[in-house]
């Protein structure tokens, strides 16, 4: 056998090789594109996740407090003429709303894990007033006037508008990318 005869062979042969190596590098890095997209999908999933749970934690918080602060208000119109049932209904909702505040610290702390600090700050700050609001309007106080409920309550609310605005852009971008 001649060469001539032998090299339709060897070019067939290079050339099926040639075209399996180029078939295989193509798979290659299309599987490892795809990996990487699902690995950053995953990543903004879960982190949509828990800037849902956050915002679950803060609205429960939210209607927690709302309850809480109609019945001291109530509480403070009605002086001693308050009815027992409400005052065991407010010691209730109290405790929902030191239950709820311990998630709302878990949410902080997540925050903080995510790192979103100036959200942070801005939750820490709504939970900081809504304490400041326990501590200045409470069942027996006569010598507050509703005016000052009602500052604090709007402080409280421009607070948790302020957090919800930085969750809603973060979530937007989240959702965009």
């Amino acid at each position: 056998m001649s060469f001539a005869d032998v090299w339709p062979f060897v070019d067939t042969a290079l050339k099926v090789g040639l075209g399996g190596l180029i078939t295989l590098a193509t798979l290659w890095f299309y599987h490892r594109k795809q990996s990487l997209e699902s690995s950053t999908a995953s990543t903004t999933n879960r982190r949509l996740a828990l800037l849902e749970e956050i915002s679950s934690a803060v609205g429960n918080v939210n209607h927690c407090f709302a309850r809480y602060s109609s019945l001291v208000i109530e509480s403070t119109k009605f002086g001693k003429n308050w009815p027992s049932a409400r005052k065991l209904e407010l010691d209730k909702v109290n405790m929902e709303l030191v239950t709820e505040f311990r998630k709302l610290a878990d949410a902080e702390a997540k925050l903080l894990m995510l790192g979103e600090k100036t959200m942070e700050k801005t939750l820490r700050l709504y939970g900081a007033r809504i304490a400041l609001f326990r501590k200045q309007v409470y069942v027996g106080r006569q010598d507050i006037t509703e005016q000052e409920i009602a500052d604090l309550k709007t402080s409280i609310l421009a607070l948790r508008e302020q957090f919800y605005d930085l969750l809603s852009r973060r979530y937007d971008r989240l959702l965009v990318a």
